[in-house]
């Protein structure tokens, strides 16, 4: 995993980017139910009135208030007496809300006073002579005219008395606000105005975080498409990268079908796992912590704990039946990318033995496999989201049916009830997105191993940090010492102590019956592979002790199978990458038989040739893969088995032509006619992986039984005698 890490190295700062843009927008999203709060309670039910401080009040009123603090001078100071109104001066928030808790008490005390009527009158003059209060009065003011010493005890026993008010906590500020409400109209201040104005200030706020949301969403979800798509070609480099450098042993680990399956579908699902992270996993934790601290004093915080409970109880059901299909999965998509390869590519055959209905079944097979176990996967998963929204809906009716009793005894406001459930919904959604990513997770966790596999795959053939410089008077020089290979987990070698030395100049050539070794042998010579035994050299140096590529840089190779790339005839002949002029492309293809056809084609040299070359005959497809290796115009030339698809007539003129290109060059053969290697100078016959004979044609019909017999099934005795 570490490596597939690596690919986001250099995509920190967008990351980090939309990290931040995610804190902004859960900030947004946890400020805007406070607001909807203060709208409901504080710009419906109180007019728009926040706090119990007023900004302009009666002189006689603030009179009233003051009998009941002990803190005259600190309020009178933080007013302005005109035309007997009291103007405060610092109408800021902070400094409204220091005053409240002061005018609180007073306000309740004389509220109360004025509620109790009569009775609070009679409560108040029970103990005054008459005459010395005017009846007609109310009890505030009967109150503010008594002497000092008289009100005093008054007052004090009073605010005793009130004072168990207190604890209802919103039904007091209610009482407050009441009380502010009533002497701004008793001033002429117009209340429709400040409950508008409150009303449109928050909902002007709350519209500005809106955008700001809106913004950061969209953000976000630009850097975490970005971060993604950037990861994925990362990632597809990366292994790609990977396999190209894998020798035979490494392709041998991974079937083609699967490889293809690791760099397309795999890392798609670890692209879109990306994506959630960066969209939805992130932003949970951070919206679902931050609504936890906004609620975290509430009573209802069971109610919350109980729903997460249910969440992570119906998560873990579902992974449990579900995780062990998601590792399944990825490898019916292996089988299903093998099966449609293999059809694909033998239809001539499936066609000329009649088999479409067996291979139809073969796919069918490996399709109904793959379509159950998506069908199982996301029936399970689809029972996620009904099973969420009922417990949302249900955490929503218990958190009503418990805020209820709280609003009725008082204790909570119906803004903080509906702030409540926002919260709440918050906090479930972050587990709903969390649960959401875990239906990704598990199969993007399954891809990300198996494209882990390749990255971590070490290969065999290790490079050298620093090559031997080739010896320049061995140039051409091929030398096999006491060689010896064995495929990797192979119980017995493939070819024993072979020893022989190709020189400069010489054609050697290879042949022997089908599975003698001779394609490994020469595969050995590019460090295809490794030897398991001996040395091999090239130009006086082991090939394991230069770099691959000034290796591979001398060599010009034809393989078995004609390999052409989709592109044009002078793309594929020029592929080496030193050629840079259409004369030498012309002058290869000339050598290697070729000029003839492509000069009957329309286009000549810029013909479309298809992936593979599957529109140009197998002998056509052989003669440009030779045209391809001479144009690079290398010092040693191998040719594996690259003549079979060819004619005896332009057999014969290719090598003719062949031989007076290479002749500054070592060539080496591997071939199963006879009248292939006839001029050789060198013929080595192996048989069961060991050499059998080394000479020139007479040489060995002399001294070679087994390669008398090759010749003589192939040649009459007087061709053979030759």
């Amino acid at each position: 995993m570490k490596k597939i890490l690596q690919c986001l190295k250099k995509l920190t700062l967008p990351i980090l980017l939309a990290v931040v843009l995610l804190a902004v927008q859960a900030q947004c999203d946890l400020a805007l139910p406070d607001y909807m709060s203060d709208i409901v309670n504080v710009g419906i039910q109180q007019g728009g009135i926040e706090n119990a401080t007023p900004e302009k009040i009666r002189e006689r009123e603030m009179e009233y208030l003051l009998m009941f603090t002990d803190a005259d001078e600190d309020i009178l100071s933080a007013y302005t007496l005109a035309d007997g109104v009291y103007t405060l001066n610092d109408k800021s928030h902070k400094n409204k809300e220091a005053l409240s808790e002061r005018f609180t008490m007073p306000m309740v005390c004389v509220s109360m006073l004025r509620a109790g009527g009569d009775e609070m009158k009679a409560m108040l003059t029970a103990s005054l002579p008459e005459g010395s209060y005017d009846p007609s009065a109310e009890a505030a003011e009967i109150l503010y005219s008594l002497p000092e010493q008289l009100r005093e005890p008054m007052t004090a026993g009073l605010r005793e008395q009130f004072s168990e008010y207190l604890t209802l906590g919103t039904m007091v500020d209610q009482m407050a606000v009441e009380y502010v409400k009533n002497e701004y109209e008793a001033v002429g201040m117009d209340l429709d105005s400040i409950q508008m104005r409150y009303i449109m200030t928050a909902g002007l706020k709350m519209l500005g975080f809106s955008l700001l949301i809106v913004a950061a969403a969209i953000l976000i979800s630009l850097f975490a498409s970005r971060v993604a798509a950037k990861f994925g070609e990362n990632l597809r480099l990366a292994v790609f990268r990977q396999v190209v450098s894998f020798s035979g042993s490494e392709f041998n680990t991974f079937s083609t079908a699967s490889l293809i399956t690791r760099c397309t579908n795999d890392i798609q699902q670890i692209q879109m796992l990306v994506v959630m992270l960066l969209r939805m996993v992130l932003y949970a934790p951070i919206l679902g912590i931050g609504a936890l601290l906004k609620i975290g004093g509430s009573g209802m915080m069971w109610v919350i704990g109980l729903a997460v409970l249910c969440i992570v109880c119906i998560i873990i059901f579902l992974l449990i039946f579900a995780m062990p299909k998601f590792n399944k999965l990825q490898k019916m998509i292996d089988k299903i990318n093998l099966v449609s390869r293999e059809i694909l590519t033998g239809i001539p055959v499936i066609r000329a033995f009649s088999r479409e209905r067996h291979e139809e079944k073969r796919f069918d097979k490996a399709n109904v496999e793959l379509t159950r176990t998506n069908l199982f996967v996301n029936r399970t998963m689809t029972l996620m989201m009904p099973l969420m929204t009922f417990i949302m809906n249900g955490v929503s009716l218990l958190i009503i049916w418990v805020g209820a009793d709280l609003i009725d005894g008082g204790t909570m406001q119906v803004g903080d009830l509906m702030a409540f459930i926002q919260y709440s919904m918050m906090i479930i959604m972050s587990f709903l997105m969390l649960s959401m990513t875990s239906i990704m997770l598990p199969r993007a966790w399954v891809a990300a191993k198996r494209v882990a596999a390749v990255l971590n795959t070490e290969n065999s053939i290790r490079e050298v940090e620093t090559g031997k410089p080739f010896d320049e008077t061995k140039k051409g020089t091929v030398e096999f010492r006491d060689v010896s290979f064995r495929y990797p987990n192979a119980e017995e070698n493939v070819i024993e102590h072979i020893s022989f030395t190709a020189r400069r100049g010489e054609t050697t050539a290879f042949i022997g019956a089908t599975g003698a070794g001779k394609s490994t042998l020469i595969n050995l010579i590019p460090r295809f592979y490794d030897v398991s035994e001996g040395q091999i050299l090239v130009d006086g140096v082991d090939v394991r002790e230069v770099k691959l590529a000034d290796l591979r840089d001398r060599i010009g190779l034809v393989p078995q199978k004609g390999v052409l790339f989709s592109g044009t005839i002078e793309s594929n002949i020029a592929y080496a990458g030193n050629v840079t002029d259409g004369d030498t492309v012309r002058w290869a293809a000339k050598i290697a038989q070729a000029d003839t056809f492509i000069g009957e084609k329309p286009d000549g040299y810029d013909s479309e040739i298809a992936q593979g070359g599957t529109n140009v005959s197998g002998g056509q497809r052989q003669r440009l893969a030779i045209a391809r290796a001479i144009a690079k115009r290398p010092e040693i030339y191998i040719f594996d088995d690259s003549f079979s698809a060819l004619d005896y007539a332009t057999d014969q003129k290719l090598r003719e032509a062949l031989r007076e290109v290479s002749a500054e060059s070592t060539v080496l053969i591997v071939a199963q006619r006879i009248s292939t290697v006839l001029n050789a100078d060198r013929i080595i016959v192996l048989d069961g992986g060991r050499v059998a004979g080394i000479g020139t044609h007479k040489e060995l019909m002399e001294s070679c039984e087994e390669y008398r017999q090759i010749a003589l099934s192939q040649l009459s005795a007087e061709e053979a005698g030759r």
